[in-house]
């Protein structure tokens, strides 16, 4: 595990955490960031080592974004899509990381856009599964997102759990601060200045959207679509396409960066 403390408004001395998967000397690297409540810490050592993505000889960082995972929870922070993204740049500032393959799942997709508005240089490619694209869209953000701060502490928290009770969710979501998760989802509802679909479109590098099977009709496909990016869909899953089918879904970002 490597930390980095930051000097960003709001989280100034606080710590963003991320795991390595160490590739050849020299190695392109793929960047991993994971979606709301979850941890890449949690959800993607195994498919960041799948032989479909080994194979490639790529060198993975596995970012637990602020307030989630490993990574320290200021509680100043604003946890905004482009706040998020200006940690992340932190990151691969530190490592001196240029041009990297961004993989991210949902909330995490949405960062890596941000990013990518925020720091072209950072950024080559862009493997999205089911990210949002448009503001206001997100089943589950919203419904976080219409709690007050105040409410979603007290109460919201305990019925959010209640609502995601997939095992494989709850242990990294255990790990999430109420703060950050709520913020967060604010964020992802709200969106950046910049339409997250027109940034897609404008990317000149490679770009990729993930749709799990039993996810269609997805609201986010013809956007991604009319932005210019291959729609790839993870056969056996749902929006949780990593844990339904991590071989899958590591076979696909494969596929994806490949290009």
């Amino acid at each position: 595990m490597r930390q980095l403390e930051l000097d960003l408004r709001g989280a100034a001395g606080s710590h963003i955490r991320w795991m390595e998967v160490a590739g050849p000397p020299g190695a392109p690297v793929q960047v991993f960031l994971h979606g709301l409540g979850a941890s890449s810490s949690h959800d993607f050592p195994e498919i960041a080592q799948h032989p479909s993505l080994a194979a490639l000889g790529r060198r993975s960082l596995l970012v637990d974004l602020l307030g989630f995972g490993y990574s320290d929870r200021p509680a100043d922070f604003g946890y905004s899509l482009e706040e998020h993204a200006r940690a992340v740049a932190a990151v691969l500032d530190a490592e001196r990381v240029a041009a990297a393959d961004v993989v991210g799942h949902s909330l995490g997709g949405s960062i890596g856009l941000a990013l990518a508005a925020l720091r072209p240089d950072l950024v080559r490619g862009l493997v999205l599964g089911e990210a949002n694209l448009r503001r206001g869209r997100g089943q589950l953000s919203r419904w976080v997102a219409d709690w007050s701060e105040e409410d979603f502490l007290a109460r919201g928290m305990a019925e959010y759990a209640a609502l995601t009770p997939w095992p494989e969710y709850a242990a990294s979501r255990r790990l999430a601060d109420p703060v950050a998760l709520h913020r967060s989802a604010k964020g992802l509802v709200h969106g950046t200045d910049r339409d997250l679909a027109t940034v897609l479109a404008g990317h000149p590098g490679p770009k990729a959207f993930l749709v799990g099977e039993r996810s269609r009709p997805c609201e986010e496909e013809p956007d991604a679509r009319a932005a210019g990016a291959r729609v790839l869909t993870v056969p056996d899953s749902g929006h949780l396409m990593l844990f339904d089918n991590p071989a899958g879904f590591a076979e696909r970002v494969a596929e994806s960066i490949a290009r």
